[in-house]
């Protein structure tokens, strides 16, 4: 079972990416946001990944992520009954925009959370609470988050978040992306222009 691949990138797009190693080119599918945050083609890269066999002599396909936080998460994902590979993903994309708050919202119950912060379905928000709430544990980093929370009055964030509303996205999932944005920056300071480009690979 291959666990991991490592070398440089041949191919990506958004949705795949074609990772040489020992010189076999191995197609991974991905996620958006791994997509974006994958380097170009020539670069070398890291890859957790799970194996899926489709039933009834299907072949083989590789699934990859950025860590081994990611790859958990989507094994989580495939416990939701009637949940494939390929739902399992498309839900781990939205649950990218932030990890720590989406596993708080399962742990606490939060179907409307769910919906309004990440875009899931009421319906497939009350599957997944059901499924899982009792498979998380709330996460230590912070407070529950506040959808509700005000726009800061001044500075980069506040007039992307600006930007991010003029382009129709909403307040509060504007302010996930722009968490992880920061997160990623580890403290460089960035103009507004980078802030929304950055933004927009997370929405």
């Amino acid at each position: 079972m291959i666990a991991t691949l490592r070398g440089p990138v041949v191919e990506r797009d958004g949705a795949r990416v074609i990772v040489e190693a020992g010189g076999v080119g191995y197609e991974v599918s991905v996620t958006p946001h791994t997509a974006s945050r994958l380097p170009a083609p020539g670069s070398p890269a890291f890859l957790h990944v799970c194996e899926s066999t489709a039933l009834y002599g299907g072949g083989t396909t590789l699934y990859g992520f950025l860590s081994s936080d990611e790859k958990a998460l989507f094994l989580l994902l495939r416990e939701i009954p009637g949940t494939g590979a390929k739902k399992a993903l498309e839900a781990l994309d939205k649950a990218s925009r932030s990890q720590p708050e989406f596993l708080r919202a399962l742990a606490a119950n939060d179907v409307p959370g769910l919906v309004k912060v990440f875009g899931f379905s009421r319906k497939t928000a009350e599957k997944m609470v059901a499924a899982l709430k009792d498979k998380v544990g709330l996460p230590s980093a912070g407070p529950a988050p506040r959808y509700d929370s005000p726009t800061p009055a001044s500075g980069p964030q506040a007039r992307a978040l600006e930007a991010l509303a003029a382009l129709g996205y909403k307040p509060a999932e504007s302010r996930l992306a722009l968490d992880s944005v920061a997160r990623d920056l580890e403290g460089r300071e960035a103009a507004v222009e980078e802030l929304v480009r950055l933004s927009l690979r997370r929405l």
